[in-house]
């Protein structure tokens, strides 16, 4: 099944989407939001698939323009950091040695999940000299998970898969960091794909708990980004969602992010596509390879006015969650 959320009240109005992702059908009459369904799974989901069966004849056009996320808000956002590529060359270009752990033990922050951005929404920011960054990753949302779960079992708790922009405002993070308190001012609302979709709708794509597609962004138009999700991926969402769960049960509709996408290039730093590489999920990366290798970064981060594109393409190039697409604007206050 393939499910969105129209925008209405705080929590969107459910709908079922047509494969290709150009129709829809109300979800109103068995759930009347995805966090309805989600809390009651087992017992609506298999009435959610019969609909999903008549959208393609009866649906009404669908706009990802309409759509916020499919979980406007969510009781739970955990965003690993699963591609340790990332978090190695982020270390290493401020001169941070990074911990042997890290490899063996995610690392894990809790996002805001009060507020999500729709598809088409604008990054808003008050000043450009936050640093203001995109960042493509791709998330699971779970059913109910016990705490102490395995990681193995943990998969079976996945009931969807989704894209997010998990926008970052890179100037904000050093000073916030430097409290030993973690993240807050410098991770604003994150915007989530279109389309929500369950692991047997991605065939063979779904293995192992990792999604295996590229992940592609463009920024201004122009190819930034992609890389392989299911590459260099040290930690699949079983083992995060077990992670998440060592000390306390997780809630139906919990999101748990993959963290930024990274893929390694003969086993380093990875190279721009116009240098023959994948590219990159963010401008960070790409600013700290320039800082490695020539002492400092030349990419600056997002003006206003810049548009970034992340999607995600099946093997005979059909949309999966459908776009993110968003522009930065300027934050003019309440």
């Amino acid at each position: 099944m393939k499910l969105a959320s129209l925008k209405s009240g705080r929590d969107g109005d459910l709908v079922v989407v047509s494969r290709d992702l150009t129709r829809y059908e109300s979800a109103a009459s068995v759930a009347p939001t995805l966090q309805t369904l989600l809390d009651n799974w087992d017992q609506l989901a298999p009435k959610i698939g019969e609909l999903a069966g008549n959208v393609d004849v009866s649906g009404k056009p669908f706009k990802p323009a309409e759509c916020a996320a499919p979980l406007p808000r969510a009781y739970q956002w955990a965003d690993g950091s699963a591609y340790v590529n990332h978090v190695e060359l982020v270390r290493r270009a401020r001169g941070a040695e990074m911990p042997e752990s890290f490899w063996t033990d995610p690392l894990m922050y809790q996002g805001g999940s009060d507020m999500f951005l729709g598809p088409e929404d604008p990054i808003l920011a008050a000043d450009e000299a936050w640093g203001i960054d995109f960042e493509a990753e791709v998330t699971v949302v779970t059913d109910d998970v016990p705490m102490g779960i395995s990681a193995t079992d943990a998969i079976d708790c996945i009931r969807l898969v989704m894209i997010v922009n998990d926008v970052s405002l890179r100037n904000l993070i050093p000073a916030e960091l430097a409290k030993g308190f973690g993240f807050f001012q410098s991770k604003p609302s994150s915007a989530f794909s279109p389309v929500a979709v369950t692991p047997d709708e991605l065939g063979g794509a779904w293995k192992d708990g990792k999604l295996h597609l590229p992940l592609l962004s463009n920024l201004n138009g122009q190819p930034f980004g992609k890389p392989e999700a299911g590459v260099d991926m040290t930690f699949d969402f079983g083992t995060l969602i077990a992670h998440a769960a060592k000390t306390r049960p997780l809630g139906a509709g919990t999101v748990i992010g993959s963290g930024t996408v990274s893929n390694k290039l003969d086993g380093g730093p990875g190279k721009t596509i116009a240098d023959g590489g994948v590219g990159y999920s963010c401008l960070a990366e790409l600013r700290t390879i320039e800082t490695i290798e020539h002492g400092k970064p030349k990419t600056p981060f997002m003006q206003f006015g810049d548009r970034i594109r992340i999607e995600m393409l099946d093997g005979e190039g059909h949309t999966v969650f459908g776009a993110i697409d968003q522009v930065v604007e300027r934050y003019e206050g309440p």
